[in-house]
């Protein structure tokens, strides 16, 4: 069946995209978490995921040749106010979404923020923040792929490091662990 554009082509038996050239995203998410290890959420007041919870972030400025760590340290000036060296950040974990709601490919790189913040950044045009305890996850409105897959990821693999692939489809994701080394437990004194 063909669709309103020339050039794309959907398959009526799955409702995938046949032909399609989908743009590729890049951005960067970060983890940063209070004294008490509630970690930091926006309610996003823009596209993508309006009204959904997720960490602060941002797209990498590409055209610039902007590194990712280089791009998180932007993000977490710009949205959080913080000054960030390349060692305040702990790269946890790379995951690509292939066909995001049928609109783009994502390439995500997710950060932890090492130090712990003191206060609560003040709301922006990217929305409003909360500190959330992990156990409270579950009640807010996630954006999907974070719910299945992306948070159970970085809470396995805190302090560690995993890459993971899902191909988004109507109806269901599909998910590939490529790579996981979760944290070395540590030692008691």
């Amino acid at each position: 069946m063909r669709t309103g554009r020339p050039g794309l082509l959907r398959r009526e038996r799955t409702g995938s995209l046949e032909g399609v050239t989908l743009p590729y995203r890049i951005a960067t998410l970060l983890y940063a978490f209070n004294a008490q290890d509630e970690v930091l959420l926006l309610e996003r007041a823009q596209e993508p995921n309006r009204g959904l919870w997720s960490p602060p972030g941002g797209k990498l400025h590409t055209d610039e040749g902007e590194s990712p760590h280089a791009c998180a340290a932007r993000e977490a000036r710009e949205e959080l106010g913080l000054q960030l060296a390349a060692s305040d950040l702990h790269f946890t974990g790379l995951v690509s979404e292939h066909g995001y709601e049928g609109h783009a490919h994502w390439l995500m790189f997710l950060f932890e923020i090492t130090p712990r913040l003191r206060e609560l950044p003040p709301p922006h045009r990217e929305g409003r923040f909360a500190f959330v305890a992990a156990a409270q996850l579950g009640q807010l409105p996630l954006p999907v792929t974070d719910r299945e897959q992306i948070w159970p990821l970085f809470w396995q693999h805190r302090r560690g490091f995993f890459a993971a692939h899902c191909r988004c489809e109507p109806g269901r994701n599909l998910w590939t662990l490529e790579q996981s080394s979760p944290a070395p437990a540590r030692k008691a004194l």
